[in-house]
């Protein structure tokens, strides 16, 4: 079922406050970024190929946004689908042990209270995928950064180290990756218990192991298929598809989750 169907008030407060977000975050507004290729009237080109490292691979750098987010015509709701159902489309919905059903709803029920992020804790890698927040790559040989405008940084080793096996638990938990061709192929375990995949409550769980696949087909799109496979919480593996929009002539903004936050204290539950 998709929760947002049955959105209340305090949902689509957040909603709005999250797309207002969306076209407002530069420091440096419209200072051209370098490299981008330009039609004649000086728009970004977003369907010219994508760039590529000296080693032929694609690169993936720059700024992206939730493609949803990207399109000024698009609603509040329309902005924010996959941050609160990140199964949004999915045919049947997420293959749910029986106890993550229950978990959800009742999540739901009590309006995303407990969410994670509203109270300035991590929101985990699906969620920096699906908030519409800017998020920057800068890709180097061996290393890959995810600087997030909202959770601040997420490292990725693409040096040829093995995937950790007995890690500590954390919010992000660790990523190596490695080239599929044009694609990126990047596992992350080691996760901490108590995750939420959406901003619904969808869980996930310490067992949980997440296979992301970034692949940019041109210039303007980055293509994100993520595969979760957390036993714990359900039946089988299970995947979506993310899509972002690359960002020019603009920058990130420092954003302090803590500073003047004035919302916990009137959050309630049903």
């Amino acid at each position: 079922m998709n929760g947002w169907h049955s959105m209340n008030v305090w949902h689509l407060t957040w909603a709005v406050a999250l797309a207002m977000a969306a076209p407002l975050h530069a420091q440096w507004l419209d200072y051209p970024t370098g490299g981008v290729p330009r039609l004649p009237n000086g728009q970004p080109n977003l369907s010219a190929p994508a760039p590529r490292t000296a080693d032929g691979k694609p690169d993936l750098s720059g700024i992206w946004i939730i493609e949803s987010a990207a399109d000024p015509a698009a609603s509040a709701v329309q902005r924010t689908v996959q941050f609160w159902d990140i199964d949004a489309g999915v045919k049947g919905g997420l293959p749910f042990q029986p106890w993550a059903a229950e978990l959800r709803k009742a999540r739901q029920a009590e309006n995303s209270k407990t969410s994670p992020g509203i109270h300035c804790l991590p929101i985990g890698i699906l969620q920096m995928h699906t908030v519409p927040f800017p998020w920057r790559i800068v890709q180097v040989p061996g290393y890959i950064a995810i600087i997030h405008e909202r959770e601040g940084h997420r490292q990725i080793f693409t040096d040829g180290r093995p995937v950790l096996t007995d890690p500590q638990p954390s919010w992000l938990g660790y990523s190596t990756g490695k080239w599929d061709g044009d694609t990126l192929v990047v596992q992350t375990n080691g996760f901490r218990d108590g995750l939420w995949a959406d901003n619904n409550g969808t869980p996930l769980t310490g067992a949980a192991k997440i296979t992301e696949r970034f692949r940019r087909p041109n210039f303007g799109k980055l293509e994100i298929q993520v595969t979760v496979d957390d036993p714990k919480a359900y039946t089988k593996p299970w995947t979506v598809q993310v899509n972002e929009a690359i960002l020019v002539d603009t920058d990130l903004l420092e954003y302090i989750c803590t500073e003047n936050e004035q919302d916990s204290s009137h959050i309630v539950g049903q």
